[in-house]
């Protein structure tokens, strides 16, 4: 089970080295194993786009919950769609989060998988945060999901604001040239 590390505790190149190791996590997952869908050399990472990489027509194309309305309860990161699926031609990876709603109206941060959330990649604090003058953190892993995979990411609500809260996440799409960047 991985960890958060405030951004405030990490140098530059430290800050370099967790997203280089997501970029090179999410490309060798994409480029070897049984689940490959590109050679190495055709592939890009590019940042994530609300609407085209998780649910095309997604009323904001931001990241934020919907509105916290009881405590106790995990609301999506993703706004109005719950649970979206990849394309088949698409790889996900995140390595950092920052929740720039103050105060932070949430304890943990859980990244599952389908729409039922069978199986939990991970789950993080995200209370540390509240102590930290930047409220972002590095991953001390990348979380990488696969082509066609059902992103299940929620955020467990402890405090009902009954407003959004940003949550947003630092990640990479690792795809091949072409489909969304040309060079």
């Amino acid at each position: 089970m991985g960890y958060i590390i405030p951004t405030e505790e990490l140098t530059p190149t430290h800050r370099a080295n967790f997203r280089s190791q997501a970029v090179e996590a999410g490309i060798a997952r994409a480029s070897t194993g049984p689940k490959a869908f590109a050679a190495r050399e055709e592939l890009i990472s590019r940042a994530p786009q609300n609407n085209a990489d998780f649910g095309k027509g997604a009323a904001l194309d931001f990241w934020a919950t919907p509105a916290l309305a009881a405590v106790g309860t995990l609301y999506t990161v993703f706004g109005a769609i719950p649970n979206p699926q990849l394309a088949n031609n698409r790889l996900a990876v995140f390595y950092k989060v920052g929740v720039p709603t103050a105060p932070i109206p949430l304890s943990l941060l859980y990244f599952q998988l389908g729409a039922a959330a069978g199986t939990t990649k991970d789950i993080l604090d995200l209370e540390q945060l509240s102590c930290s003058l930047v409220p972002e953190g590095y991953f001390s892993e990348p979380i990488v999901y696969d082509p066609l995979d059902v992103l299940n990411i929620r955020v467990y609500c402890r405090l009902a604001t009954g407003l959004l809260s940003r949550v947003i996440l630092g990640g990479l799409i690792i795809e091949p040239r072409g489909i969304t960047i040309s060079g």
